[in-house]
């Protein structure tokens, strides 16, 4: 990977007004960290920060940083992190990870295709890309800023696996090797496809529980008369009285009448 130069300030306002009047000046709050080296915070131009992305293929960039009013002008670093404001895009942070030239290193690379697979092409398949990007390690100067890999010959069932990606020399992949990175899955015919549409929008069964349960609710309120007539309160909270009620209270009233009139002729 080629080192790109970029130019770099050192940094005094640290703090949240400090950093919101940074950034309304055109400038870009960054920080430059390393194994061997203290973190030291460092500003950049909105303008340069931006061409340099935009001319790269991904955002693991190598580069040369100039630092003005240092002893040690010219420092090797790796574009850790970039901060993207989630409306705008506008960049809002960088982080910078100091290496040396003779040091491997471990980051993360895209991974493209090229061509188009045979099982795609003449057998109608899926082209199933798994891992978009993949970790490899190497010195700096040997990183590859993203792996091609040709698909032209993949037939439908086939992969390409992690330990058959084409890597430069001298870079190794991190992970596990039988992992597939790019496949081509078998067309999904029309009956699979009508079947998984169906399975989707069939309606849910009412569980058998709270069926028997209303079930249960409606024969018992049919057999003590209690089923509400539509627009009728009453009837759905106080019962109807039966005939034996009825005589029930007529014989209590009898009895205290009779006693009554027994107590008099005493």
């Amino acid at each position: 990977m080629k080192s790109l130069s970029l130019k770099v300030f050192p940094r005094t306002l640290a703090k949240r007004t400090g950093v919101r009047k940074l950034r309304g000046s055109g400038r870009v709050p960054a920080v430059i960290y390393g194994r061997q080296v203290q973190p030291k915070n460092l500003e950049i131009g909105v303008k340069e920060i931006e061409d340099l992305i935009h001319h790269s293929v991904s955002e693991t960039i190598l580069v040369d940083l100039a630092l003005e009013g240092e002893a040690k002008s010219r420092r090797l670093a790796l574009v850790q992190e970039i901060q993207h404001h989630p409306l705008s895009g506008k960049v809002l942070h960088v982080d910078f990870h100091e290496v040396a030239e003779n040091e491997k290193v471990t980051v993360t690379v895209p991974v493209e295709t090229v061509g188009e697979a045979a099982g795609v092409k003449n057998g109608g398949g899926v082209l199933e890309h798994v891992l978009f990007k993949v970790k490899v390690r190497a010195l700096p100067k040997d990183l590859p800023e993203v792996i091609n890999v040709d698909v032209t010959r993949l037939e439908i069932g086939q992969s390409i696996h992690l330990g058959e990606i084409p890597l430069p020399a001298d870079v190794e992949v991190i992970g596990d090797k039988k992992v597939p990175v790019i496949s081509v899955a078998a067309p999904i015919t029309e009956e699979q496809e009508a079947a998984a549409l169906e399975a989707a929008g069939a309606p849910l069964a009412e569980p058998e529980v709270l069926k028997e349960k209303k079930e249960e609710g409606t024969a018992e309120a049919a057999a003590t008369g209690t089923a509400a007539k539509p627009g009728d309160k009453g009837a759905a909270l106080a019962p109807a009285a039966d005939k034996g009620g009825e005589k029930t209270v007529e014989k209590k009233a009898g009895e205290k009448a009779g006693e009554k009139k027994a107590e008099k002729k005493k």
